[in-house]
């Protein structure tokens, strides 16, 4: 998976030696192959990777332990971790969309590039769903790889094998019972 990343991240040029790659980390396992994917090839990009968590509040004590599972994670392997948190309330667009605005709100206020743990499944979701909605030839295209400091890596990735990678390196994810 790896070098599948370190391909994508090229072809798009994601990444530039020097640049700080901040991956958005849930503590789930898409999120945390990305920051794990991200640490081993920090040398190879001559980058920095530091980790961002955003406590949503929603879930109770599922949500804080999801906060203390990253925190936990990163202290053990000496990365930077940034968090952030807020009690999100819906809003007109509905609880998830107020969840997106204050998540992105935090990330945008840290300083690097935001990787994003987007996998190829979730692009192929997102094309469905627009096309369901009725959609013209952007709403086709899926999720970009780069839209301004947001970088989303793993498009070419999918579940599967971010699983297999979790499995190989021996890394535990938390799961997000709001997923289910």
């Amino acid at each position: 998976m790896r070098n599948k990343l370190l391909r994508f991240i090229r072809e798009h040029e994601m990444l530039q030696p020097g640049d700080t790659c901040i991956c958005a980390v849930s503590g789930g396992a898409d999120s945390m192959a990305l920051l794990w994917a991200l640490w081993g090839l920090k040398e190879k990009l001559k980058i920095q990777v530091e980790a961002a968590h955003f406590n949503h509040h929603l879930r109770g004590e599922e949500s804080q332990r999801d906060e203390e599972f990253v925190v936990a994670f990163c202290k053990n392997h000496g990365i930077v971790c940034h968090v952030g948190g807020a009690e999100v309330k819906a809003g007109q667009k509905g609880l998830e969309a107020a969840a997106r605005t204050a998540r992105y709100g935090f990330l945008q206020s840290l300083s690097g590039k935001i990787a994003t743990a987007h996998t190829a499944d979730d692009n192929a979701e997102t094309m469905l769903m627009h096309l369901v909605r009725g959609t013209g030839l952007k709403g086709l295209g899926g999720i970009a790889p780069v839209r301004e400091n947001i970088i989303r890596p793993m498009l070419s990735v999918t579940r599967q094998e971010v699983l297999a990678f979790l499995e190989a390196e021996g890394i535990s994810y938390v799961s997000d019972s709001s997923n289910d």
